[in-house]
């Protein structure tokens, strides 16, 4: 079998918002890619063995006292090398040119006059020699090092794009790798393909066909046991090992009763029943809700639903004989941000559980099969290996589950409250076809009560939550701006099929300042 990471383009980080999305947009060409910080040795790049270099953009000056530099070995190694941004001047200044505060900052759309081509701008061009990027910077390149070439310009960014043909160096002052450049994406084809000469063996069915023979040369013979939360990152692990060692897994799901309507015996008859994978499960509502009783603070809450679960999952592993291996559903995102951790390069805003908090006498060996690949990669996936595209593409649901979705102390009468109006609101949001149009969408429980009216009657009950966003990347996001008719819908059937419901309200805030999540 064709090694399919032989071709590899490598992406320094040099601390922009969209590293992660140059290394998404390389994969999406076929190609695969690492990130690495832009402090790497030379031995790691080296070993690496890329076939190109992408140098991302950052929020440093490069004339700033100790600014991230460039590793000597990227410019010795003799590959081709992009410098978006930052990475563009670091590399023009590192070269013997000249980088300087820009009188006028560049933020957002902008138009680029392609003044000469080479390789890297083939068919970026519309019919007035023109291309619609996003500008993201305040300093510029003032002089371009020696060897280098003004491809591209900007009415006040006179070196937008160069090129240094002869030593395949290219720079660009913009950003190719998010959507609002129209070309972005064949700019960056350019680069792997055409400049580095890379194939596009990195594809879905490439991947499952290299994954199944490395965990069948990893496990063996041997048991692996897998948490499995009926969440997109679990499933596809499941799915996975089941088709690479069948019956040698072994699937403990853990019912805390924080799930959503009926999602408990969903994942019992996708896996258990329709995949014919082996499932455990450990029905424990009860006892989460025992623990959680009293508990108001948001934090608290997830600790004690992370402590349960390490807890139930643990005696139900002791039950097994001859397991050797534990399944974990890590994905690259999550590799990264640990990494940016133990570097003190990032903040915790939120606790999270993981399997991986087990007693010590539960001494197992990890099995991480998605751990270089991206969420919209496990996905497809997830499609590939026969799970139903409704259940890969559902909206993210926190691990601690409603546990976060309702307000103050969790009790089953609010948990039950809460799925029904949950249920309601992605009924009418599907029907409607919102549903695909939002990334994230759910219900939250209010622990306040609010007068109403139903017929001659009086009604003081609780009040519903809705929330909706529309983002590309979490890390911003802006309020769906539903139409009246729909909300009102949803408002209405809520309140006249649950009774314990006496008002609906929708929230209209955006993040920053808020987050997704109301917990």
């Amino acid at each position: 079998m064709t090694n399919i990471t032989t071709d590899r383009i490598l992406i320094l980080d040099f601390g922009s918002q969209y590293s992660q999305l140059i290394t998404r947009r390389v994969r999406e060409a076929g190609v695969y890619s690492e990130m690495y910080a832009y402090d790497a040795s030379d031995e790691e790049i080296r070993a690496f063995a890329p076939k190109g270099i992408i140098l991302s953009g950052g929020p440093e000056s490069v004339y700033a006292d100790n600014g991230p530099k460039i590793p000597q070995s990227v410019f010795e190694l003799g590959v081709p090398v992009l410098g978006i941004c930052y990475g563009f001047q670091a590399m023009t200044a590192q070269l013997g040119g000249e980088v300087v505060a820009g009188t006028v900052k560049e933020f957002g759309h902008a138009k680029i006059d392609i003044v000469a081509q080479d390789r890297l701008l083939v068919d970026v061009a519309d019919t007035q020699n023109q291309s619609q990027v996003w500008m993201s910077h305040g300093d510029k390149v003032s002089r371009l090092a020696d060897g280098f070439i003004t491809t591209s310009s900007t009415p006040s960014c006179p070196f937008a794009s160069a090129s240094d043909e002869d030593r395949r160096f290219y720079g660009v002052q913009f950003h190719p790798e998010v959507t609002h450049s129209d070309k972005g994406e064949v700019l960056i084809s350019n680069f792997v393909h055409g400049i580095c000469g890379c194939g596009n063996a990195w594809n879905k069915e490439s991947i499952i066909e290299l994954r199944v023979k490395q965990l069948r040369e990893q496990i063996g013979d041997n048991q692996v046991l897998l948490g499995l939360s009926g969440g997109v990152d679990s499933s596809v692990v499941a799915a996975l090992l089941h088709r690479a060692i069948g019956d040698k897994l072994t699937c403990v799901f853990v019912d805390n009763g924080l799930l959503r309507l009926n999602e408990g015996d969903q994942v019992m008859q996708m896996f258990a029943e329709n995949m014919g994978i082996r499932v455990i499960r450990a029905d424990a509502e009860n006892r989460f809700l025992t623990a959680l009783a009293g508990v108001t603070d948001p934090e608290q809450k997830r600790k004690i639903i992370g402590r349960e679960f390490i807890e139930v999952f643990s005696e139900e592993a002791r039950k097994l004989d001859g397991v050797k291996f534990l399944a974990q559903g890590t994905i690259y995102p999550d590799v990264i941000e640990s990494a940016k951790s133990k570097h003190g390069k990032a903040h915790v805003i939120k606790s999270h559980h993981n399997v991986g908090g087990l007693p010590d006498d539960l001494a197992f060996e990890l099995v991480e099969p998605l751990r270089d690949l991206f969420k919209d990669e496990v996905r497809q996936l997830g499609v590939a290996l026969g799970i139903p595209a409704h259940m890969i593409y559902r909206h993210p649901f926190p691990g601690p589950g409603l546990g976060v979705r309702i307000l103050g102390e969790v009790k089953k009468e609010y948990a039950d409250i809460l799925r029904l109006a949950d249920d309601i609101f992605m009924q009418e949001l599907r029907a409607s076809g919102w549903y695909d149009k939002t990334a994230q969408a759910f219900a939250v429980f209010q622990p306040v009560k609010s007068v109403g009216v139903v017929g001659d009657g009086r009604r003081y009950a609780w009040v519903i939550a809705l929330r909706a966003v529309e983002t590309v990347d979490f890390m911003t996001a802006r309020f769906a701006h539903l139409p009246y008719e729909l909300v009102d819908k949803i408002s209405t059937r809520i309140m006249n099929e649950i009774t314990d419901v006496s008002r609906v309200v929708y929230d209209v805030s955006s993040k920053p300042p808020a987050t997704i999540e109301w917990e």
